[in-house]
Formats: C-alpha cells, sequence, structure tokens
C-alpha cells in the first residue's frame, strides 16, 4: 500500500494526496456536552465579530496525551425558551478530526462554519445571548471524552457578537501597601513604598502621604508598583497607595489600607529648617525661566536639596554648598502649582530631615508683545517601502483521505503552514492575501476537482499596530467530478480571501494560516495527486 501523505507547497508548491486502498471510519459527534472546562479555557478569535466572521478558538492547554482526536461543541442562547443551539442538541462547529489537535502544546479549532450558516443549517436563527462553547479532547470509535475546554460568545444583537460579558461590571481590585524598612525609622532613610494590586491590572499607583503625594504616579508592572523616599520628616505618617485603573470598563480603582509610619529624629542629631523662595514669584507667563532657591539652617548641615512639585519631584536632588541649593526650570504647564523643597541630610546621624512650606505659583498662558518670528524649511524622503510574501516550509503533509460515516466520501483535513506579510509601504494602503488551486493530478490522466478543496483562515498572530481580519471559511465541494462547476462560493478553484489588513492599519508583520478540509469522490483512483496553491498579495 502506498505510504499516505498530503502535501502542499506555497506560491510555486503543489498539493499532493495519496488515495490508499484501506480506509477508516471517524467517530461521530457526542449529543451532548460533558462536564465543562476540565482541562481550562478557550480564547475565541476575533474578540469582537459578527454572524459571518471566521472564527476560531485557541485552548489554554493541550489534549491528554491518550487522546487522539478533538471536537467543537456550541449551545446557546443560554436560557432562552427556544435556543439557536439547545443543549439536548449541540452544534458540532468542529466535527471530530485529528488534523487540528495536540497533545504537547495548545492548539487552534477553526469553526468550519460561520454561525449564520450554522443556525441556518439548524432552520433558525441567532438570537441575543450567551452561547457556550466547549472543545472535547478524546479517543477512539466510538468517540471517548478524555477533557474539556470552554469559552462563550456574547450576541449583543442577533448579528454582532462579543466575548467580554456585556452585563459584568468592572473586576474589582484590592491595593495593599508595604515598606521596607518598617515602621519606626531615622529621619532620612531611605524606604522603599511597594504596592500590589489584585487582580493585576493595567494602570498606576500613586503614592500618598496623608492627602499629598509622594513623586509622580508609577505605572503598574506585574501587578506592582515601587517607588522609593528619603524626605519623610520627623513625626507619624499616613502612608497610602492609590490604584487608577486603565480601562475602568474592565477594572475597578482601589486604595490600600492606610500604613502608620513613624519617623524619629536621630539620637542626638541636629535640628535643620529649609525655606524657598522663588524667583519670580506669584505668577509668570509659561515658558518663563523660574529660580528656586532652598537654604537649610544651620548652614553646615551637608546633603542635598529635592525640589518637589505637588509632590513630583523636579530633577534630582542638589548638593547644599554654604546652606542653599537651587535649581532653575522654564518647563512649568499653565495652571495652578505648590512647589516645594526637602533637606535629605548626608549623615542623619549628625542632622535631621526637614522640609519647607509650600509656595504657590500660577503659570499662565503666554501672550503680548509684538514678538517676531523666523522660519526654517525641514525635508526628509519617505521611502516606498515593499509588500512581501514568503513561507519558511512549501511543503505540508496531511493524513489520507479517510471515509466518511456515511460512505459517501473520502475527506482529510490539516493546517499549511504559517504565512509571513510584512508591509513596509509608505501611505500604509492595507493589503489583502488570497489564494487559488488548480485541479489535482495524478500526473497520468487521473484527476480531483480543485473545487473540492476548502480553508478556515486564521490570523496567528500581527504587529499591534496592525488591523488584520481573516477571510471567510470556504467550505468544500461535496466531491464533484473533475471538470464540474462548483456552487457559488464553494471551494478554493477560485480565487478566495486569506486575511485582510485595514487601511491605514497594514505596517508591520503578519503571520496567517489555514484549516484545509477536502472532500474526494469514492470512485476516485488511488494514487498520488498534487495541485498548486498560489498566494498573491496585493
Amino acid at each position: 500500500m502506498h505510504k499516505n501523505k498530503f502535501m502542499t507547497r506555497l506560491v510555486s508548491g503543489a498539493l499532493v494526496s495519496a488515495m490508499a486502498g484501506a480506509v477508516l471510519l471517524v467517530g461521530g459527534v457526542a449529543n451532548a456536552a460533558p462536564p465543562a472546562g476540565t482541562l481550562g479555557s478557550l480564547t475565541i478569535t476575533p474578540a469582537t465579530g459578527t454572524d459571518i466572521s471566521a472564527v476560531s478558538a485557541r485552548t489554554s492547554a493541550a489534549c491528554p496525551s491518550n487522546s487522539d482526536s478533538a471536537n467543537m461543541l456550541i449551545v446557546g442562547p443560554i436560557g432562552a425558551a427556544n435556543p439557536t443551539f439547545p443543549a439536548s442538541n449541540p452544534y458540532p462547529i468542529v466535527t471530530t478530526n485529528s488534523a487540528t489537535f495536540s497533545t504537547v502544546a495548545p492548539f487552534d479549532l477553526p469553526f468550519r462554519k460561520i454561525l449564520r450558516d450554522a443556525a441556518t443549517e439548524r432552520g433558525t436563527t441567532l438570537q441575543t445571548g450567551e452561547y457556550d462553547i466547549t472543545a472535547q479532547c478524546g479517543a477512539g470509535f466510538p468517540f471517548a471524552v478524555t477533557g474539556t475546554f470552554t469559552g462563550a460568545m456574547y450576541f449583543t444583537s442577533p448579528t454582532a457578537y462579543q466575548t467580554t460579558d456585556p452585563n459584568a461590571g468592572p473586576t474589582a481590585t484590592t491595593t495593599t501597601l508595604t515598606t521596607n524598612p518598617v515602621s519606626p525609622v531615622t529621619q532620612g532613610t531611605s524606604v522603599a513604598l511597594n504596592a500590589a494590586v489584585s487582580p493585576s491590572a493595567a494602570g498606576s499607583v500613586q503614592f500618598k502621604d496623608g492627602a499629598g503625594s509622594i513623586g509622580a504616579a508609577v505605572p503598574v508592572a506585574g501587578g506592582t508598583a515601587s517607588t522609593t523616599t528619603s524626605t519623610l520628616t520627623a513625626g507619624t505618617h499616613s502612608l497610602t497607595a492609590v490604584f487608577t485603573p486603565t480601562d475602568p470598563a474592565a477594572f475597578g480603582p482601589s486604595t490600600s489600607p492606610a500604613v502608620s509610619f513613624v519617623v524619629n529624629t536621630s539620637s542626638g542629631a541636629t535640628a535643620t529648617t529649609t525655606t524657598l523662595s522663588v524667583t519670580p514669584s506669584g505668577s509668570v507667563s509659561q515658558g518663563t525661566s523660574v529660580t528656586l532657591n532652598g537654604s537649610v539652617s544651620p548652614a553646615a548641615a551637608a546633603g542635598s536639596i529635592q525640589f518637589t512639585d505637588g509632590g513630583t519631584n523636579l530633577g534630582a536632588p542638589v548638593p547644599v554648598a554654604g546652606g542653599t541649593a537651587s535649581t532653575t526650570t522654564s518647563t512649568l504647564a499653565v495652571g495652578s502649582h505648590s512647589l516645594a523643597a526637602s533637606f535629605i541630610p548626608a549623615n542623619p546621624a549628625a542632622f535631621g530631615a526637614s522640609s519647607s512650606q509650600p509656595v504657590p505659583l500660577t503659570v499662565t498662558g503666554s501672550g503680548g508683545g509684538t514678538g517676531s518670528t523666523a522660519t526654517e524649511t525641514i525635508t526628509t524622503t519617505i521611502a516606498s517601502g515593499s509588500l512581501v510574501i514568503s513561507v519558511a516550509n512549501t511543503n505540508v503533509t496531511l493524513p489520507s483521505p479517510a471515509l466518511n460515516p456515511a460512505g459517501t466520501l473520502l475527506s482529510t483535513s490539516g493546517n499549511i503552514n504559517p504565512i509571513t506579510v510584512t508591509d513596509t509601504r509608505a501611505g500604509n494602503p492595507g493589503w489583502t492575501v488570497s489564494g487559488q488551486v488548480t485541479d489535482f493530478s495524478d500526473g497520468a490522466s487521473h484527476a480531483i476537482n480543485g473545487a473540492n478543496l476548502g480553508w478556515a483562515p486564521h490570523v496567528i498572530d500581527k504587529a499591534a499596530a496592525q488591523t488584520v481580519t481573516p477571510g471567510a471559511t470556504i467550505d468544500p465541494a461535496n466531491g464533484i467530478a473533475p471538470g464540474a462547476s462548483p456552487p457559488a462560493g464553494i471551494g478554493l478553484s477560485v480565487s478566495r480571501t486569506l486575511a485582510t489588513a485595514a487601511t491605514l492599519a497594514g505596517i508591520g508583520t503578519a503571520h496567517l494560516d489555514a484549516l484545509l478540509n477536502l472532500n474526494v469522490p469514492t470512485s476516485t483512483t488511488a494514487g498520488t495527486y498534487t495541485t498548486t496553491l498560489t498566494l498573491t498579495a496585493i
């Protein structure tokens, strides 16, 4: 018997199928989903779409090692009186196959039909509500479930969906604050303030000493944010961390419980007094050079002065010389400012830290005066760039087609190798990648109609600035004879869209693939059949 193989060569290659003399029966889809989520979750792509979007689900983990195939079922709307896909009769949105599952890594399961067509196949229509999706790993015939993954889609209308529950409010967060070292400390000690946000969410943390801010807000990374200060004055402080989310619709804000923090004057340390003068004072126009001059008493105190604006540092600490230190800035924004100076002793055991009273300053918009102007002409040349499509591996092997349960067709499926599309063109015009095959041939007198091959396109990944949409799923013809014309919209014998990048959102690199589905007439003579899949990017 021939060695079973099914190969594809992209751009200039060939698609080959070996028709073996023996066939294998494939197990059917279970009539109801088992208890859900035993192995993990499903990520639905795209996260938002319509009833005609080409949808794919990715598992959070691999199937168990004793699995040999996977399928996927959809039910919903949950709780509807007459659901589109009842729980008693789930729709097999991915039929049982071994081509797209894995026992070593997460894997993709492209929907075999757009959801509008799936509803039409059931003689009904989509409805508003929640649709639950269950991917089943399994083995053998009949299909025995070895584990499940779950996900959900929420149709906000009969034609539009999202993967986040529209009825769910923002997730509550909790922020906690710790210090290192812990209280009490000696005045002038460097204290690290560490905030932890749970669950981890994008945003920032503003550290507070009572109502005042300690420095600028710090971005949250990995659920934590930190800052360091050595300017806490002697006394008891109430320290907090205030979390502000980047997306308030997804996560709520939170403030940590206050941490009472005691700062003691060094035993034997000489107390200091810090004052601040601002020149010019009161009110200035935007862009005016403003000098902040800090004075420390006694003048013998060694150390540095940190100048602040509303608790935010203005540059690095400035060393004290002869009891004074100064800094100059012309970048203060329009509005009200509260300027201050804090003395940081070089030796906290000798001199204590101290802070000035805040000095208000108002910055107004610049204007008035006759002024003058000058011009410069700046020129640059934008390169035209290019649109390039490539593949690292031009050969794909698929399983030998197997007889379907009805005994009417030989079918097989499997993914093409990843395709790389890189766009560096000026103007960012967007792009479209399409594909088309010829009829299969065994090199002699036998053929398989190219329309018997279909695909389900998928975007593997893309640049953050890109908007890339996979093309519609194209069903294969039902094993039509060579030379026969397929029904409209069926098969890859005519050019079909693999993916599209939107105008002004195509610059960057994207990786694409597709699940191939081939139906072969049972009358096809055994042998190795080849076709060419040509991919075009424009």
